[in-house]
Formats: structure tokens, C-alpha cells, sequence
């Protein structure tokens, strides 16, 4: 059995503070991201679930404005603590197999870098998926290491748990149960309490369940659509945004941990892992699946990967002063690409919104907004009580509900996702100020679109905004009910 070494709290405890302190610091820079606004808009409507995503996010970011207001450092609070939690839990992964002080510290590391510092910077799913990923690694890694069966029963509640935020819990438990067929050790999948654990997991989890087949699986029309939208693009770059994810310059250090699993025979008790990585990115490339699915994995292979490090630094003290080296560089490049550290008015003028679109997705609002108001503003004051706005995707629908009400105008309407099942508008809705991508000069809906506007956030900075125009729309061709189909679009 290997040797457990202390926790070694200080090293680990200074980067967990480390990485709070750079998303400290950055909290409030920008504005919302475009994915923040539709959470604060669908958590208003408390559900077991939505159709593109489980409850617990959304429920998350309006409990966060409930207890400290409708702000932007308010909702991404809880991501500066998972990011914290998920460097101790890195570090725990490398002391699970023999990693000392320097291979904990380096692993903690692992959460200075381009995804996990995006993902706690804004909120999103990942985060959160990133931390119970790493705590049902950790629970499958002591009951197989140290034979305590028991931890699968923890395992088993922890992945249930995991259902709430994101079903692709799944996708690591298929992959690990196939590592244990493929690299075992087989009498595993033979263990009760094994199976006790995905009973837990099932019955925690059935709620969520029973959601999807009452609504004949939202999610699964949701993965089809952005299977169909980007499946191509994460085809592409799957295997390049593996090690982009961790930086380049620490590639080394998991692939070392997918060797380390595979070779070193101490770790044949957790050798599926090392067979779950590859076959996960097998299965995200069938399915189509996003290349971030994998990170919580890939974070493993790295915190191992750590340990085999630790060793290759003692041997001399210019490898010690290389790897130095490479983790500076590697944190400094992402600092600066995943999160807003440029003034808002310079970043336009660098190549980080094309590396991260996070960035990007988080400038303009209230410039959008303001261009959508003066639209409205130009209309005839007896057309305003008939009007509402329409917009092509949430982000649009999210800022205007955030920005536009304080500033009197009507209610908004998207037909993306989630928001599509806040419709359709009211039958005395009679005018539309529509914001979309597209030309709707020639909308089926409407007997006339005319355009008013082209939105601009000034910063010179691409998003999908830059792109979209403002219509005023009339002479409905039919009523809202019977409309309203063709608004719907999952992506």
C-alpha cells in the first residue's frame, strides 16, 4: 500500500489563496458574461430542472442576488471558493498516491491555469462539476488504493449530487467502470459496495430523473442540438484544447501521470483511470461532446502526474529551476487570457477575446442596451404600451432584463432555450423590437421588419453582438400561440 504523506497545509493553503486572490481581484471587472445573465434570468423561475441543464446553477446564482444583491461580484462569489476548494483537492489527489509537499504544491498549481481560472471566474456549470469530479476521483481512488469499499457509498451520494449541476458525472463513471473491465482490477465491478454506491446514486439523483422522462428528455434534445451547432468545432479541437486547458508548458507533467498509471505497479489498483482518460476522449469524439467534458480527468492525470515530477526534481537542482520556469510563464499566460486583467478599452487590440470568448462575452451590456433604448425611445408614444422586445439569443434577453428595466423598458422574450418556454408574448404585444443576427426584413411573422439600429460595445472587441441588428416589427401575420414555434432554438 503506498505511503500517505501529511497534507502539507501551508504550500497547498498559500496557492488555493493564491488562485482566490487573482479571482478576487478580477471579480468585478467587465460586466456579466453572457451565460451569467441567463442564469439570473431562469433562476427566477424555480424548477427540478431546464432544458438545457440541471437546476442547481441557476438556483445557485439567485440565491447569491437574494443574500448580496443584484451585482456582478455578488453571483461569482461561489466560484472563487470552488476553484480554492478544487487546488486542496488536487493536492489531496497527489498525496493519495505518495506525492510530498512539492508534488501537492505543484498539483494545487494545476488551478492556475487558462480553464479551471475561466470556470472561476465566471459562472458556469464547470466550477462546480470540476469539485464533485475531484471528490468521487478521490472517494474511487481510497477505495481502491487502501480497500475501503465504503467510500464508494460516499462516492455514490457525490455523484448523485453532481446530477443537480451537470449530467456528465455520467460520462466519468462509464469510463472508469469500462477502465476497470479494460485495466482492473475486474472483482471491483463484482463488490456490493460498489453497487450500493450507484443505488445511491440513482436514488439521489431520481428527482432529476424523473424531471427529464416527464418532459421527454429536454437534455437529450439539448446535446443533439449542440451536437448539430459544434459538433464539427469540438471534433476539431478536442485533442489541441487538451493541453491548452492546462497550458503547454505543463503538458508534460500529465502526460507523465497517464504513464505513472499505466507503468508503475503500486498504481495498479487505480490503472483504470489511466485507460478512463483515453476512452473519454474516444466517447466525447462519437458523441460530439465539448473538449472541456474531460478536465475533470485530465486534472487528475496532472496531480498525478505531479508526484512523477516531484521525483524528477530531485535529482538536480537546474530541473528544479526548468520546471520553476515553466510554471511561471505557464501561470502569467493565463492570467492574462482568462481573466479581464487588460483595461477594457486595450483588450480589443490583443488576440486574447479570440483565445477565450469568455472575455469577450462580457463587454458591452449596458452600451447594448442603451442602443436598444433609443430605439424605443423613437417609437410614438402611443405605440410604446403595445411593444415588447424579442431577442436572438439570452445573453441579448439577459442584459436587457437586467440593464433595460430600470430604464422603463417592456418586458423581453427570447426564443433560445430555456427563455422560449417564458413565452409567447401577450396578444396585445403588436409591435416588436427585435434584436437578431440575422436579416428579419423578411420575417414569415411580421408583415414589416425595418431596421433602426447596428449594435456596437465601442470597445473594438468581437462577440456575438457585433453582428446583431435592432428591427421594429408590426403587422403580426398570426397570433402569438401559433407564432411562437418558430422562435425556438436549442444552442
Amino acid at each position: 500500500m503506498i505511503e500517505r504523506p501529511p497534507l502539507a497545509w501551508k504550500p497547498v493553503g498559500a496557492v488555493a489563496g493564491g488562485v482566490a486572490l487573482a479571482l478576487l481581484l478580477t471579480i468585478n471587472r467587465y460586466d456579466y458574461h453572457r451565460d451569467e445573465l441567463y442564469f439570473r434570468m431562469v433562476g427566477a423561475h424555480p424548477k427540478w430542472g431546464y432544458v438545457d441543464q440541471p437546476p442547481f446553477t441557476p438556483l445557485l446564482v439567485r440565491l447569491c442576488i437574494t443574500v448580496f444583491g443584484d451585482t456582478v461580484w455578488a453571483i461569482r462569489i461561489p466560484g472563487v471558493l470552488y476553484i480554492a476548494a478544487a487546488a486542496i483537492l488536487l493536492a489531496c489527489v497527489a498525496r493519495e498516491v505518495g506525492g510530498g509537499a512539492v508534488a501537492q504544491s505543484l498539483a494545487a498549481a494545476g488551478t492556475l491555469t487558462t480553464f479551471p481560472l475561466v470556470a472561476g471566474h465566471v459562472t458556469i456549470t464547470a466550477a462546480p462539476d470540476l469539485v464533485l469530479w475531484l471528490l468521487v476521483i478521490l472517494c474511487l481512488m481510497r477505495a481502491l488504493l487502501r480497500d475501503r469499499p465504503r467510500y464508494y457509498l460516499l462516492a455514490g451520494l457525490l455523484a448523485g449530487l453532481a446530477l443537480y449541476n451537470k449530467h456528465l458525472i455520467i460520462l466519468l463513471l462509464l469510463t472508469f467502470a469500462a477502465g476497470l473491465l479494460i485495466a482492473g482490477p475486474r472483482r471491483a465491478l463484482a463488490s456490493p459496495w460498489l453497487w450500493a454506491g450507484a443505488g445511491i446514486a440513482v436514488v439521489v439523483g431520481l428527482p432529476n430523473l424523473l424531471y427529464q422522462i416527464a418532459n421527454d428528455f429536454p437534455q437529450v434534445s439539448m446535446a443533439n442540438a449542440l451536437a448539430e451547432d459544434k459538433g464539427e468545432d469540438a471534433r476539431i479541437t478536442l485533442v489541441p484544447l487538451q493541453i491548452v486547458w492546462l497550458g503547454v508548458f505543463l503538458a508534460p507533467v500529465w502526460i507523465s501521470g497517464i504513464v505513472a498509471l499505466l507503468r508503475r505497479p503500486e498504481l495498479r489498483p487505480i490503472r483504470a483511470f489511466g485507460a478512463a482518460y483515453p476512452l473519454m476522449l474516444v466517447l466525447l469524439f462519437v458523441i460530439a461532446g465539448q473538449p472541456y467534458y474531460s478536465f475533470g480527468l485530465l486534472a487528475m492525470m496532472y496531480a498525478i502526474g505531479a508526484v512523477a515530477a516531484e521525483r524528477w526534481l530531485a535529482a538536480s537542482r537546474p530541473r528544479r529551476a526548468l520546471l520553476g520556469t515553466a510554471v511561471g510563464l505557464n501561470i502569467v499566460f493565463a492570467l492574462l487570457t482568462a481573466l479581464p486583467v487588460l483595461p477594457i478599452d486595450v483588450v480589443g487590440r490583443t488576440p486574447i477575446p479570440a483565445i477565450n470568448q469568455g472575455i469577450s462575452d462580457e463587454v458591452g451590456w449596458p452600451r447594448y442596451v442603451a442602443q436598444i433604448k433609443a430605439v424605443y425611445d423613437a417609437l410614438p408614444a402611443a405605440d410604446k404600451p403595445n411593444t415588447v422586445l424579442l431577442t436572438g439569443n439570452y445573453g441579448e434577453a439577459g442584459a436587457l432584463d437586467r440593464y433595460g428595466r430600470p430604464l422603463g423598458l417592456p418586458a423581453v422574450y427570447s426564443g433560445q432555450n430555456e427563455l422560449w418556454y417564458q413565452g409567447p408574448p401577450p396578444e396585445s404585444a403588436t409591435i416588436v423590437i427585435w434584436v437578431s443576427e440575422g436579416d428579419e426584413t423578411r420575417s414569415p411573422a411580421f408583415g414589416s421588419c425595418v431596421e433602426r439600429a447596428a449594435l456596437d460595445n465601442g470597445y473594438g472587441v468581437d462577440n456575438e453582438e457585433q453582428t446583431a441588428h435592432v428591427y421594429v416589427c408590426r403587422d403580426r401575420t398570426g397570433t402569438w400561440p401559433d407564432l411562437w414555434p418558430r422562435f425556438q432554438h436549442f444552442d
